[in-house]
């Protein structure tokens, strides 16, 4: 079943380490079965307290999503954003193809 990662960046602690973050992050994918749906659009918050931005992975399922986000070449990259941003990074089943 497809699964989605959905990162929620809340705020920005350290712009230099979310720069250096952006600009190596897409590399990590090679090699994945990933497809961006959302990368930082407009948004619009209706419920909760504001946010600045949203990324919304999507993959074959769980495993895919697991192999590249808990992969060496990733984990290396994110450690600029963790120290860039406060972040919610959630993994998400999509919902069954219906006949």
């Amino acid at each position: 079943m497809t699964a989605y990662i959905v990162f929620e960046r809340d705020t920005t602690e350290d712009q230099q380490a979310l720069d250096r973050y952006a600009a190596h992050a897409d590399g990590t994918f090679e090699g994945h079965p990933v497809t961006a749906l959302v990368d930082y659009g407009p948004h619009e918050v209706l419920e909760g307290p504001p946010i600045e931005g949203v990324v919304v992975l999507q993959f074959p399922d769980r495993e895919s999503a697991k192999k590249w986000y808990f992969s060496d070449a990733y984990q290396k990259v994110a450690q600029d954003r963790f120290r860039g941003a406060t972040y919610r990074a959630v993994l998400v089943d999509g919902v069954a193809a219906q006949a």
